[in-house]
């Protein structure tokens, strides 16, 4: 009955929703530093078997097709992005950007996972302590944890990690801590907490150390940053593809309305 069309109508609307505010989340993060765009990705709910197929009538004949009528959809999962975003070259010299696979380890409080945190945002700064950390609100510690002393003129950072500090009256630069990266098995199982980190959930299994440049990890470029990969075109497609979607499922539900209304209309006959 026009019943089912209604409910059917009503969960692509549930789910359309959902994709908007996720294309609305990527648009408004189009500028932030490292980070990566979210897809919706949807599936059929179950279906109701009127007729089965391969059933045989009277004469042995089986019927060619079943009957499934389907009662919607639902949003499956919201999958991460994690193609590169395009280096931007700043000049800064505590602005790092990862060119390949891996993510920064910063300090987290224990109870957002395991108290380590994970991001492509590279903008570092050094707090009263010296410490390098993350240019967020929070400005979570970089882990392992690299001191850059008070008195430094200047810092490099080479393209496996190593930090370099040149300090008054020193030819040749001391080396004050190596950047490490993580990796994971299955990055797009890592969990978004905000602040451009993510955290390791079972889904993507426990973090991989190791160096830039070594094995599966990238390396990493001083002066740059990632940028978004946010394409702000592919996004507004999306958004002009769920505005007619809606559209449609609205359609549905005033024509599963109008049949009702017929359908009741007939009882008075």
């Amino acid at each position: 009955m026009a019943i089912t069309a209604l409910h059917s109508a009503a969960t692509g609307l549930s789910a359309l929703s959902t994709s908007l505010d996720v294309t609305a989340n990527n648009l408004a993060n189009l500028n932030t530093t490292g980070f990566k765009r979210s897809r919706v990705n949807f599936e059929d709910l179950l279906y109701q078997q009127k007729a089965q197929p391969g059933v045989q009538n009277a004469n042995g004949d089986e019927r060619p097709a079943g009957i499934n009528v389907g009662v919607g959809t639902r949003v499956s999962n919201t999958q991460i992005d994690l193609r590169q975003g395009d280096m931007m070259q700043t000049g800064r010299e505590l602005d790092v950007a990862i060119h390949g696979k891996g993510f920064f380890q910063v300090a987290i409080l224990p109870e957002q996972g395991t108290g380590v945190g994970y991001t492509r945002a590279g903008n570092f700064f050094v707090n009263s302590d010296g410490d390098m950390v993350l240019g967020t609100a929070d400005g979570p510690r970089l882990e392992p944890p690299i001191n850059v002393p008070a008195d430094t003129l200047a810092v490099q950072i080479t393209n496996d990690g190593t930090v370099h500090a040149f300090e008054p009256g020193q030819v040749d630069p001391a080396v004050v801590g190596q950047i490490e990266l993580a990796n994971f098995v299955n990055p797009e199982g890592l969990k978004s907490i905000g602040g451009n980190i993510f955290v390791e959930t079972p889904a993507s299994g426990p973090a991989i150390e190791g160096v830039p440049g070594e094995g599966q990890f990238g390396t990493v470029l001083q002066n740059h940053l990632e940028g978004s990969n946010v394409n702000a075109i592919d996004e507004l497609v999306n958004l002009i593809k769920n505005q007619r979607a809606f559209e449609f499922n609205s359609k549905s539900i005033e024509a599963a309305d109008e049949t009702l209304q017929v359908i009741g209309n007939m009882r008075r006959f």
